[in-house]
């Protein structure tokens, strides 16, 4: 078995751009309470004609473009999404019918906000068995659709959009762009982030997810970073689940990498849930932040309290 990497990536937004103003007009907020509790200025909503997988096709066509490839050399698509509406067709199908492409295995994963982590392990096992030989791995939301617009501790953080990779098999003897998985979950504790009800509305215990998110994750992030044999000083660039720059910033800190480029698209994006990470790295890559082949953390945590990382190599 050879290890996997990711051959190019892509990211897609609405257009629309709501702001902290914006927000001040249709809830009891303001821009510096948003700005000082989660450090989010603006996020992109879909209109009601931009459904979660033309999201997620925009950014895999982006993926696709940028790696040289066309639809007939995807042979797997992997859609990390828990806002999509309908349950079948899923959103990996749907994806899959607007690309063109031919035949290929349909998954959708649902881990919320950890889900394109858990969706990466799964492609770069998948391809390492032989079962793939390239993979499409999306992450797309759209978190103003399950949004409580009364509830100006939560609608103030949420963002629609989506990144996507192209994961394909390693040449033999190349080192893997993929670094081995952590993961796991505090089902325990899964009630502190939800997406329940008749229509489905996105809560969250704050507090508790911020004590556990700062708290704890750290040592699991340094533990992804033993996994893969390299020490977080030696990180080029870290991409934590952009939930809240509150909670960006300590867990970044307490990891140790200190020479490594933060991403804060949350100041831009607000929390997109299973988008951020891939959304997030791919404007670092387009602006020419983080070098080709540069050692990257990616850890999501989230809904179910679930987290999963792994330490790739930049596209």
């Amino acid at each position: 078995m050879h290890g996997s990497r990711i051959a190019a990536i892509g990211h897609y937004q609405p257009t629309r751009v709501l702001t902290n103003e914006d927000l001040a007009a249709i809830v009891d907020t303001s821009d510096e309470w948003i700005r000082t509790r989660v450090g989010i200025r603006t996020r992109h909503i879909a209109g009601p004609d931009e459904p979660v997988d033309e999201l997620a096709a925009h950014a895999a066509a982006k993926a696709l473009a940028a790696a040289g490839l066309g639809p007939a050399d995807i042979d797997l698509v992997l859609v990390a999404t828990s806002t999509a509406v309908d349950r079948s067709p899923n959103t990996a199908a749907r994806v899959a019918a607007r690309l063109g492409i031919p035949g290929p295995a349909a998954i959708d994963v649902n881990v919320v906000c950890a889900g394109f982590t858990h969706a990466l392990a799964t492609a770069d096992h998948t391809v390492r068995a032989g079962a793939a030989t390239r993979a499409l791995v999306i992450g797309a939301d759209e978190m103003s659709a399950v949004a409580d617009w009364s509830d100006r501790s939560t609608c103030v953080l949420v963002g629609d959009g989506a990144g996507a990779a192209v994961v394909e098999a390693c040449a033999p003897g190349e080192e893997p762009g993929i670094g081995p998985v952590l993961w796991g979950s505090v089902p325990e504790m899964g009630h502190s982030v939800r997406i329940e009800g008749t229509p489905p509305r996105f809560a969250q215990e704050g507090q508790s997810v911020y004590r556990w998110a700062t708290t704890r994750l750290p040592a699991i992030a340094r533990r992804t970073c033993e996994r893969a044999g390299i020490a977080p000083e030696d990180l080029a660039g870290v991409v934590l689940h952009q939930a809240n720059l509150r909670i960006i910033e300590p867990l970044a800190e307490k990891l140790g990498a200190v020479n490594a480029v933060i991403a804060r698209d949350v100041i831009e994006s607000g929390n997109t849930s299973a988008a951020s990470i891939p959304l997030a790295l791919s404007k670092l890559v387009e602006q020419g932040t983080l070098p080709s082949g540069a050692p990257v953390l990616l850890f999501g945590f989230g809904g179910n309290l679930s987290y999963a990382g792994q330490v790739i190599h930049c596209p």
